[in-house]
């Protein structure tokens, strides 16, 4: 996805949070702001591809406070709230098991994302509500049917603590006799899924875990490592969760692969470039 005018000030906005979960140095903050209004006035341009600008700045935070991970005290805020909902929503679906239903718990799943709606969001007061909202953009049919068509599925995770909910649609789609890889981040980035957090859930001891091979937002083919790349390749179906898993696919070529995009719109600029209001849940075909 290119930028578009909006994602300058969201940029902004992000890159204090970021500064203030990273680092208590006021001078420091001074002087890494500064670097990112010149990656900004360098590199924000119409046609930049949004998550490559978020990647250099949200790198040149980590790199610069010398905080690896900014956002660790906010990923085991979202571990805990997908916790305290697991057994809620696991009776929810066993009312109603189709497949419909475990998206839409995996989509509700999105909104624990600090970094695209601010540190102060708290996803607990929507979450239920959320998964009892209709899809404003359903493409499921396509996807179960490519479920049944496709022999493999690489699932590319988005946040932590989303992946507790991501767990419960891949217990789902195990039904279709898939061979199923999840791709998680190699490092932190914002409050993304590593490896570690896989770990810690048990994702491993269900299907294959994958690392990207790096630590940008969402996918930038160029950066991926080879391991990943040649299963991206290959792929023929693909599951991709969050905005910036979007915004990066959207800036590849996918040829015939058959790519769904699981995601809440969380920013007008999604919102304008997927054709959805703000605040909508979609299952989008690409």
């Amino acid at each position: 996805m290119k930028v578009y005018y909006e994602c300058a000030s969201c940029f902004l906005r992000q890159s204090r949070e970021a500064l203030e979960l990273a680092t208590d140095d006021e001078n420091l903050k001074i002087e890494i702001t500064e670097k990112i209004i010149q990656l900004l006035s360098d590199e924000f341009k119409k046609g930049a591809p949004s998550n490559v600008i978020g990647t250099r700045m949200h790198r040149l935070i980590k790199d610069l406070s010398g905080n690896p991970d900014p956002y660790l005290q906010e990923k085991k805020r979202g571990n805990r709230i997908a916790e305290k909902f697991q057994e809620e929503v696991g009776y929810l679906l066993k009312k109603d098991s189709s497949l419909i239903n475990y998206i839409k718990v995996a989509i509700a799943g999105n909104l624990l994302d600090f970094a695209a709606m601010g540190v102060n969001f708290d996803p607990s007061a929507v979450i239920l509500e959320k998964i009892a909202e209709p899809l404003i953009i359903d493409h499921s049919s396509y996807l179960e049917e490519a479920l049944h068509e496709a022999n493999s599925l690489l699932y590319l995770a988005d946040n932590a603590g989303e992946i507790v909910f991501d767990k419960m649609l891949l217990e789902k789609l195990l039904e279709y006799n898939l061979d199923i890889t999840v791709a998680v981040k190699e490092k932190p980035i914002l409050n993304d899924a590593t490896m570690e957090d896989a770990l810690e859930i048990g994702l491993d001891r269900m299907v294959k875990v994958i690392s990207t091979g790096t630590d940008s937002v969402g996918i930038i083919y160029s950066q991926i490592s080879p391991e990943f790349k040649e299963l991206v390749d290959g792929a023929e179906l693909i599951i991709s969760k969050g905005m910036g898993n979007y915004e990066g696919l959207t800036e590849m070529e996918l040829g015939e692969k058959k790519v769904f995009c699981l995601l809440n719109v969380k920013c007008s600029a999604i919102s304008r470039d997927i054709g959805a209001e703000e605040g909508s849940a979609v299952v989008l075909k690409l």
